[in-house]
């Protein structure tokens, strides 16, 4: 089983680097299972059925996301569907949509952190009720979190009974890809697919004018070249555990390569 998880797509130019660069994967890679984070696919914020349908026309297979799911309104009764859209499985009952789905042989669960984040259920409780009812061959976590310490925590907690926990939010890919010793595939962030030249996908001068006042400020997607962030977890024969975690990033309408195959563990 390879799976691919691509970090936060941001806006427009995030959704031209997936349609550029996944078909080359996919063919290089052979997935048999492709994830992306898009709660910021539209416009730097929220989703909408527009941008994504362009991420699964592009091959993306399931979409994840998070806190800032619910920005753009129209998304909602898309939730409702059956459409292969997640978000975080440990809202309060009664909020639109799912935080988990079956795809084939494949369990692929959103879970939000809690700190400075919304105030949400809590997801170690969130998951360990899902998984009491729930099982599959292979289990995937998007655990969109902005702390570095409780994406770690929770891999921790889940090793051994995940394929892999990988974390999304900060926008920041981090070079500590592993297989803990129970065999959970595990990364703090995947990272973003955005421009580089930015603070977090954001034009620089949106967000130092913010910080410096502390005015409101309008945010908007930057331009220049696009950093593309990813993971593919590979297991082997019918074990739910990892084999590998390795690193998929490019870089678009800049130098070749940001890091290639960054290595595997």
């Amino acid at each position: 089983m390879r799976i691919l998880m691509i970090g936060d797509v941001i806006g427009r130019p995030g959704r031209r680097a997936v349609a550029q660069l996944l078909p080359h994967l996919r063919d290089q890679h052979q997935p048999d299972l492709v994830i992306a984070n898009a709660e910021n696919a539209a416009g730097g914020r929220g989703l909408t059925p527009a941008t994504a349908a362009e991420l699964f026309q592009s091959g993306v297979d399931v979409l994840t996301s998070g806190n800032h799911i619910w920005k753009q309104k129209e998304i909602l009764p898309l939730l409702e569907t059956d459409a292969p859209i997640l978000r975080p499985l440990n809202y309060p009952p009664g909020v639109p949509g799912r935080g988990f789905i079956t795809c084939g042989p494949v369990l692929v669960v959103n879970l939000l952190g809690r700190i400075f984040l919304d105030y949400v259920d809590c997801p170690f409780a969130a998951i360990d009720a899902l998984l009491s009812r729930e099982t599959a061959p292979w289990i995937v976590v998007d655990m969109h979190a902005e702390v570095t310490s409780e994406k770690a925590a929770l891999a921790w907690y889940l090793d051994g009974r995940v394929t892999a926990v990988l974390g999304t939010h900060t926008h920041v890919p981090t070079a500590d890809a592993r297989i803990l010793p129970q065999g959970t595939a595990f990364v703090t962030d995947v990272g973003m697919v955005g421009p580089r030249d930015s603070v977090l996908g954001v034009r620089t001068d949106n967000v130092v004018v913010h910080m410096r006042t502390r005015l409101p400020a309008r945010f908007q997607v930057a331009d220049g070249p696009v950093q593309f962030n990813a993971v593919l977890v590979e297991t082997a024969g019918d074990s739910r555990a990892a084999q590998r975690i390795v690193r998929l990033d490019e870089l678009i309408g800049g130098e070749p390569s940001l890091a290639g195959d960054s290595g595997e563990v």
